[in-house]
């Protein structure tokens, strides 16, 4: 998830058991012309495997740039054609490759061959409820050597709204034999075994789901859930994290967002002043001090924030 899933956000993720964690997009143009966003999203953890998801819609750009990723470190390389941002699909990138079949093809095919490290592809089912060809654009891709697909359970035009299709998913498991993740409306653990037993796939993939809750995917996978003083530690950790990689005036910045995630979950009763004053201040140990506040006093199971 663009804006979420950085450096700091995955190692909580990987701490608390997730099986997987995937970088931010990169943007392919963008990390060939050496800009300082892009190589910030690219840098790899202390853990392993290293997956990185990387965006584009030209066959050059994309395998250029696969090549600069594994090249510093990639283990697992993931081809976006799911973002239904209108930023990203602006640019025909994402889920407006699956406008273009035969186009998304040539280019999974071009970042295939470019590399020597696994490819995966990350899709929705369709552009629209007309055009539902996510299960032969599977198909195809895995003859092109992906090695793994995830579906999001919905279209692009349909963004977030509503419910995610578990069952339209089942289509693409017919289509392919390699491994398949089910993405979309995953919340708790009853919801993972639901979203298998009606798609058909091997694994589930959490997005929106671990906002504000970076330990979420392990505790579906089986882990413990954090008491009330773990979550306010995490989060206090997380925001130190955050200032520590990007530096402190940009760090303030990007944490905002996450800052509002844990409280909208774990301190929901918090006034609209309390809230401000910790999503506000530029002052890193007064919003610890206030954040570990919030969060210890008023913290609901996590199960309950749902």
């Amino acid at each position: 998830m663009s804006g979420v899933t950085d450096m700091p956000f995955r190692e909580l993720a990987w701490r608390f058991g997730a099986g997987l964690v995937v970088t931010e997009m990169v943007a392919s143009r963008e990390l060939v012309n050496d800009t300082a966003e892009s190589w910030s999203r690219l840098r790899a953890t202390g853990f392993r495997p290293h997956m990185v998801q990387l965006a584009g819609r030209e066959a050059h750009w994309m395998a250029e740039a696969a090549k600069i990723a594994a090249d510093h470190g990639a283990d697992i390389i993931d081809i976006n054609m799911g973002c239904p941002a209108k930023k990203v699909i602006g640019g025909y990138s994402g889920s407006a490759l699956m406008r273009d079949p035969d186009h998304a093809l040539g280019l999974i095919e071009a970042t295939v061959r470019a590399v020597d490290i696994p490819l995966t592809l990350k899709m929705r089912l369709g552009w629209d409820e007309n055009s539902i060809n996510a299960p032969d654009i599977a198909r195809r891709a895995e003859a092109a050597g992906i090695r793994l697909v995830t579906i999001h359970g919905r279209t692009r035009m349909q963004f977030y709204e509503g419910r995610a299709d578990w069952d339209a998913i089942r289509a693409v498991r017919e289509a392919i034999s390699i491994p398949l993740i089910a993405n979309g409306d995953v919340e708790t653990a009853e919801d993972a075994q639901e979203i298998l037993r009606r798609s058909g796939a091997d694994a589930v993939m959490i997005g929106r789901g671990c906002q504000g809750r970076p330990w979420h995917a392990g505790v579906i996978a089986g882990g413990a859930e954090p008491h009330r003083q773990e979550i306010a530690d995490v989060a206090v950790e997380h925001y130190a994290m955050m200032l520590d990689f990007y530096g402190e005036a940009v760090g303030i910045r990007h944490a905002r967002k996450h800052l509002g995630w844990y409280l909208q979950r774990f301190a929901a009763d918090l006034t609209g002043g309390e809230k401000a004053a910790i999503m506000t201040s530029r002052d890193p140990r007064e919003v610890a001090a206030r954040l570990y506040e919030a969060l210890a006093s008023t913290v609901v199971d996590s199960r309950e924030a749902a």
